[in-house]
C-alpha cells in the first residue's frame, strides 16, 4: 500500500519530474520542479485555497512517483515529453494529439531526397513545420520535385553505379544512381531547396537569375526558360505572402483567444518579415488555468516537437519559467533565442493582429461543434424513436469481425457516447476459441468477453465502494448494434440471455452497395430513409467498426505473411529478414526490387539476392520467362 505522507518525507529537495497517478495507476497530471519536495508537498498541504481543479486532483491521487534530472531545464524538456506521451487529465493539453506533417530534407544521405514525414528523428536531417494544412505540404513538395529533380526513391546509392529508373527517363529524377549528376551539383540544387524552405526567397531568386542569364549567355534557351518558369512560381508564392514586419528576423508570433468552453492558440510564422504560414491549435484546459499557463504549457508542448526554433517569439502576457524557456530553446536552436511582450509599437500591433485571428477561428469552431452537436444529438434521439426504445441510446457499442477465410479472425468495439466516437473506450479483441470462419461463434465469444468482463468490473468496484470510478468494460451501453443480419443478432442475444444482461440489440443490415439499409430490431426490418440524420449516423458507426476491424486484422495478417513468406527462402535468416524489411519496408517493395537492389542491404550478397528473387518468381510462376532478366 502506497503511504502518501511516509513518501513525501522522502522526497529530495532536487529538480525532478513528478508524476501523480489514480487508483488504476493511470497518469493524471505530470510536473516539474526545482525542488521536488517543496512543490509535492503542497499539493497535500491545506485544500481550502487551492484551485478546484487542484481539490478534485489531489482527490484523486493515490500514488505518485518522480525522476531525478540534474538540472531545472531537463526537468522542463522531461515534463513536455511525458505529458504528450500521457496525456494527463489535468494538464493543459493542445487537444489534437495526432501526429502534424513535416517537410524533411534528408540531408544525412548522400544524394538528399524531400519528401513530407510525420516523425522528427534527431539526424542530420532538416525539417521545416509543424503544419495543419496536409494539402499545402503536398503542394510544396510537388512543386520542389516540379523544379529540382531530386530523387525520390529510398535506394541506398553508393559507388556503384545502377540502372536508373522511369523517372529519370522522363525528366523526373537527375539520376544519382547511376552516376548522371555530381554529387556537388547535386547539393547545389538542396542549397536552393532549403533557401526556399527557410522563407529566403529573396536569395534564392537572386541565385537562379544569375543561373537564367548564365543559361542565356551560352544560348541554352530551354534551360532558361524552366529558370525563368522557377522565377515565376516563386514570386507568384512571395506575392500571396503579406510584409507585416519591418524586422528581417525570424519570428513567431503567438496569442490566445478563450471562449467558455474552448480555447484556440493562434500562431503567425513571420520570416525575414513576410507572413509565410500560420496555424491556429485547439486546447484542453479548465476553468482555474490562467491565460499565462494556457500560453506556458502551450510554448513548451509545441516547440518540444517543433522542428524549427525562431530567433524570437513574440506572446501577449507574462509567463512563468521564461528565463528557462529561453534557456531551453536557446540550446534547441543553437543560438540565443529571446521570449518577448511588446509594449507598443509595430510587434504589438501585430499580436493584436493574430489575437483577432484566433478569436475568429475560435468563433468558428464554436460554431461548428453547435452544428455537429445538434446534428449528433438529433440523430441519436430519432434513432431511439426509431427502435421505440425507453430513453435516448446515450453510449452506443457497435461490434464487428473480420477475418481471412478463418485465418487471424479478429473482432472491433466501437463507442458513440451523445452521437460522437469516444476513442478511448474503443477496444479489439483477437479471437481465441473459435476455428475457421465462423463469424456468429465468434461474435458469441466476443460478446461474452466484453460482458462478463464489465459485470466482474462493476461487483469490484461495488465492493471497494467507488462507485463513481469506471473500469475498461464497466460501463454498459443503452444499444447494441451489431454488423449483420438476424444470425448475428441471435447468436448476440443468446449471450446476453445466458449472462442476464439486458441490452436492446439492433442488426445494421447492408444494401448491395454495403450501407446500412435496413435495421432488425426485436425480429423486425425497420428501414432507415435515405439522406436522413439517422442514415448518417447509422452509416459513421458500420463504417468506423468496419474499419477500426479491418485495420487491426491486416495487422495481424500482416505480422504473419512477413514472418511465412520470408522464411520460407533458403539462406534467408531472421538477419537478413530484419535487414530486407528496414530497407524495403514491404513484401510488396521486396518482390519488386531486382537482384542488384536486394545484393546491397546489410548482410546481403548477390547469390542470397538471387535466392530471393527467384522464390517470389516462382511463387508467381514466371521464373522461366524472367530468367533472361535477372
Amino acid at each position: 500500500m502506497f503511504d502518501i505522507k511516509e513518501q513525501l518525507k522522502k522526497l529530495p529537495a532536487s529538480p525532478g519530474v513528478y508524476l501523480m497517478k489514480n487508483e488504476s495507476g493511470e497518469i493524471i497530471y505530470v510536473g516539474k520542479a526545482i525542488s521536488l519536495k517543496n512543490r509535492v508537498r503542497q499539493y497535500f498541504q491545506s485544500l481550502k485555497h487551492q484551485a478546484a481543479k487542484v481539490r478534485a486532483m489531489v482527490e484523486n491521487i493515490t500514488e505518485f512517483e518522480y525522476i531525478l534530472t540534474d538540472s531545472e531545464v531537463e526537468a522542463l524538456i522531461l515534463e513536455a515529453n511525458l505529458i504528450k506521451k500521457y496525456q494527463p487529465k489535468y494538464n493543459v493539453l493542445l487537444r489534437d494529439d495526432k501526429q502534424y506533417p513535416y517537410i524533411k530534407v534528408a540531408l544525412k544521405e548522400k544524394f538528399p531526397r524531400v519528401f513530407k514525414t510525420r516523425s522528427v528523428v534527431k539526424d542530420e536531417s532538416r525539417y521545416f513545420g509543424p503544419f495543419i494544412n496536409v494539402g499545402a505540404v503536398n503542394h510544396t513538395v510537388e512543386m520542389l520535385k516540379k523544379f529540382y529533380a531530386v530523387r525520390t526513391c529510398n535506394k541506398k546509392i553508393g559507388n556503384k553505379k545502377d540502372r536508373p529508373c522511369l523517372n529519370f527517363h522522363i525528366g523526373k529524377c537527375l539520376g544519382p544512381c547511376s552516376g548522371d549528376i555530381e554529387h556537388e551539383k547535386y547539393m547545389k540544387m538542396i542549397d536552393e531547396i532549403l533557401l526556399f524552405l527557410s522563407g529566403k526567397h529573396e536569395d534564392l531568386v537572386k541565385k537562379i537569375e544569375e543561373k537564367m542569364k548564365e543559361a542565356a549567355k551560352n544560348m541554352e534557351f530551354e534551360k532558361a526558360a524552366i529558370y525563368r518558369d522557377q522565377i515565376n512560381a516563386i514570386h507568384s508564392l512571395m506575392e500571396k505572402q503579406k510584409i507585416i514586419a519591418s524586422s528581417d528576423i525570424d519570428q513567431d508570433l503567438i496569442a490566445m483567444a478563450r471562449g467558455v468552453e474552448d480555447v484556440c492558440v493562434m500562431v503567425f510564422f513571420v520570416r525575414g518579415g513576410k507572413l509565410i504560414g500560420r496555424e491556429n491549435y485547439m486546447i484542453r484546459a479548465s476553468d482555474d488555468d490562467t491565460r499565462a499557463e494556457i500560453v506556458s504549457a502551450f510554448i513548451k508542448q509545441f516547440y518540444a516537437e517543433a522542428a524549427l526554433v525562431p530567433k524570437e517569439i513574440l506572446i501577449q502576457e507574462e509567463v512563468d519559467d521564461t528565463d528557462l524557456i529561453e534557456q531551453w530553446l536557446t540550446d534547441k536552436r543553437g543560438s540565443k533565442v529571446r521570449v518577448k511582450i511588446p509594449q507598443r509599437g509595430e510587434k504589438k500591433d501585430l499580436l493584436a493582429l493574430v489575437h483577432k485571428n484566433a478569436v475568429e477561428v475560435l468563433e468558428q469552431f464554436r460554431e461548428k461543434l453547435i452544428r455537429d452537436r445538434q446534428k449528433s444529438e438529433g440523430a441519436i434521439k430519432e434513432l431511439g424513436t426509431c427502435l421505440e426504445l425507453s430513453k435516448v441510446p446515450f453510449r452506443i457499442e457497435s461490434f464487428d469481425i473480420s477475418n481471412t477465410q478463418g485465418i487471424d479472425s479478429v473482432a472491433s468495439m466501437v463507442v458513440f457516447e451523445n452521437g460522437k466516437p469516444k476513442y478511448s473506450d474503443y477496444r479489439r479483441f483477437k479471437i481465441k476459441t473459435i476455428e475457421g470462419s465462423n463469424d456468429y461463434g465468434s461474435m458469441q465469444e466476443v460478446i461474452y468477453r466484453r460482458f462478463k468482463r464489465g459485470l466482474e468490473e462493476q461487483e469490484s468496484l461495488i465492493e471497494k465502494g467507488i462507485l463513481q470510478e469506471e473500469g475498461k468494460f464497466s460501463k454498459l451501453p443503452d444499444l447494441l448494434l451489431i454488423d449483420g443480419g438476424v444470425g448475428h443478432v441471435n447468436a448476440v442475444l443468446d449471450v446476453l440471455s445466458a449472462l442476464n444482461v439486458q441490452i436492446p440489440t439492433a442488426g445494421m443490415v447492408k444494401d448491395d452497395r454495403h450501407r446500412t439499409k435496413d435495421l432488425l430490431y426485436n425480429g423486425k426490418n425497420i428501414n432507415i430513409q435515405k439522406n436522413t440524420n439517422i442514415f448518417q449516423f447509422i452509416g459513421r458507426v458500420q463504417e468506423e467498426t468496419h474499419r477500426f476491424a479491418i485495420t487491426y486484422h491486416k495487422s495481424l495478417r500482416g505480422k504473419t505473411m512477413v514472418q511465412s513468406v520470408l522464411e520460407e527462402i533458403a539462406g534467408i535468416g531472421e538477419k537478413r529478414r530484419i535487414a530486407l524489411l528496414k530497407h524495403f519496408e514491404s513484401i510488396e517493395k521486396i518482390k519488386k526490387a531486382s537482384v542488384e537492389e536486394l545484393s546491397v542491404v546489410d548482410g546481403m550478397n548477390m547469390r542470397a539476392a538471387k535466392a530471393v528473387k527467384d522464390h517470389f518468381l516462382k511463387k508467381q510462376g514466371k521464373i522461366e520467362e524472367e530468367e533472361g532478366k535477372v
